[in-house]
């Protein structure tokens, strides 16, 4: 390990939005800090976005840009965008020159496209992690310029330079992939009945309609079956989904985002999830059974794909999400109550889980620097 200070690295991590973006991000800075515990780690994210909580609570420091994205359902909404853009990319700069990164990288999310373009018009090394099948359009256009591309899957060279492709995996929060939480210790820290049987709906970091709404609708159901619950009902709509989760039996707990998602994965027999590529990494290394119900609106419908890739492979189940309100309850009751059915979507989607791809991006980030500096600034 090398400690000298006079030679350690300065990074940026950009990028954010969601958990799907956040938690391999830190993930990855978690794994560089192991390395080399000199390196100093500076997160630049989009102001107002969960990864402005986030990060200072995973101990790192984080500069927030004036972003956003696209409003597709608003045109006067985008009326500023173009200035926030301008705005951004004087926020960088000032970022740059007081930072002085030797690296840059990004993991998706509003930031991301603003500080490696910078970066790379600086000759700065830039990476990019991107975590699903189909790559979005601002790492694509990155990637033309990016030192090296970390992927998840074969098949990138769809959408990047196959010499700057290394396919690595997704990084997985260490909370879940360190784990030695018992499924009795993941109970009692929700309050619940060792005893009875536990499903965790979880939608990701903002949330899904179609579940939330199917959860909501049996939560009389739940109690009738002598089953319990853990929902996390992410933020859109949270207010009214933890109004009617608190209204039901003590057999239910509910609430905006779980923090401590370790002990949920050990308190649950199944799962009911999106199929966002780290949700699907995260549910491999816990080795939980899984009804999926893709959200059918990801660009090129990757969620689908994602959970298809599992369901060929006999690991997991899933529900589209126009059949959710009919078929799902019935689907993650059933498998509830098929224990031998569980035990084999257990096994098999445990054998694809990657648990080092952390490990292998930050190795391979450090054995790309050289000891100068990678650009002005």
């Amino acid at each position: 390990m090398n400690n000298d200070i006079k030679n350690s690295k300065k990074i940026i991590i950009a990028g954010g939005g969601t958990g799907g973006h956040i938690f391999p991000a830190i993930a990855i800075a978690n794994a560089l800090k192991a390395i080399d515990s000199s390196i100093e780690i500076l997160f630049v994210g989009a102001k107002g976005k969960m990864e402005m909580e986030k990060i200072p609570q995973a101990g790192y420091s984080i500069k927030g840009l004036d972003i956003t994205g696209f409003n597709r359902s608003s045109m006067l909404k985008n009326i500023s965008l173009p200035f926030k853009i301008i705005k951004s990319f004087y926020q960088v700069k000032n970022i740059f020159k007081e930072f002085l990164p030797d690296a840059v990288i990004g993991v998706g999310g509003y930031s991301t496209f603003p500080v490696l373009k910078y970066a790379e018009k600086k000759g700065i090394p830039t990476f990019i992690h991107e975590s699903n099948s189909f790559a979005g359009k601002s790492n694509i256009l990155l990637g033309k310029n990016a030192t090296k591309i970390f992927v998840a899957s074969e098949g990138m060279e769809n959408f990047f330079p196959a010499n700057k492709i290394m396919i690595t995996g997704n990084p997985v929060r260490k909370i879940i992939s360190e784990s030695t939480v018992t499924r009795n210790e993941g109970i009692k820290f929700f309050g619940l009945d060792e005893n009875k049987k536990t499903i965790l709906a979880v939608g990701g970091s903002l949330g899904a309609r179609s579940i939330n709404e199917v959860i909501m609708e049996h939560l009389i159901d739940i109690k009738a079956l002598n089953i319990q619950l853990i929902w996390q009902t992410g933020k859109t709509n949270s207010a009214r989904y933890i109004h009617h989760g608190k209204l039901a039996p003590r057999n239910v707990w509910v609430g905006e985002f779980i923090q401590d998602m370790d002990k949920a994965l050990a308190a649950a027999d199944v799962v009911v999830s999106r199929a966002g590529a780290m949700s699907v990494a995260e549910l491999c290394v816990a080795k939980k059974p899984v009804v999926f119900v893709p959200y059918p609106f990801a660009a090129e419908d990757h969620q689908t794909v994602n959970a298809k890739k599992l369901v060929d492979k006999n690991a997991a189940e899933m529900i589209s999400n126009d059949e959710a309100k009919i078929k799902l309850f019935g689907a993650v009751t059933d498998l509830l109550m098929n224990e031998e059915r569980c035990k084999t979507l257990s096994e098999n989607i445990g054998k694809l889980a990657v648990t080092n791809a952390n490990e292998i991006i930050a190795k391979e980030i450090l054995a790309s620097l050289n000891p100068s500096k990678g650009g002005t600034y």
